[in-house]
């Protein structure tokens, strides 16, 4: 589903809550090589050659993906940085193997 950033985020953070228990969600920021389209009614002078960021997400059932312009990147990745860290939680630390010890015996 291609989506707006807000609702990208949201929909991002529904993934999260989905897979919280057990499950993995997968994120993939590309610069596309295509130059944005210009909208209807825009002027030549009036456009820039900004590229646009294509961010997608999915946890192999649903996907989603947004386009992030160059003006609202900062504000994205701030969102996003949050959510990112409101989610963390539920990561599991490996256990660190005892090679010294062993080494010793």
């Amino acid at each position: 589903m291609f989506l707006d950033t807000d609702k990208f985020l949201r929909e991002l953070g529904k993934l999260y809550e989905r897979s919280k228990g057990s499950g993995t969600v997968y994120i993939t920021m590309k610069r596309t090589n295509q130059k944005p389209t210009p909208k209807k009614g825009a002027t030549a002078a009036g456009t820039s050659d900004d590229y646009v960021c294509l961010v997608r997400a999915t946890n192999g059932k649903t996907k989603i993906s947004a386009a992030v312009g160059a003006k609202d990147h900062m504000r994205f990745l701030a969102t996003y940085n949050t959510l990112m860290k409101a989610h963390m939680d539920s990561l599991k630390k490996k256990d660190k193997k005892r090679t010294k010890a062993k080494d010793k015996a």
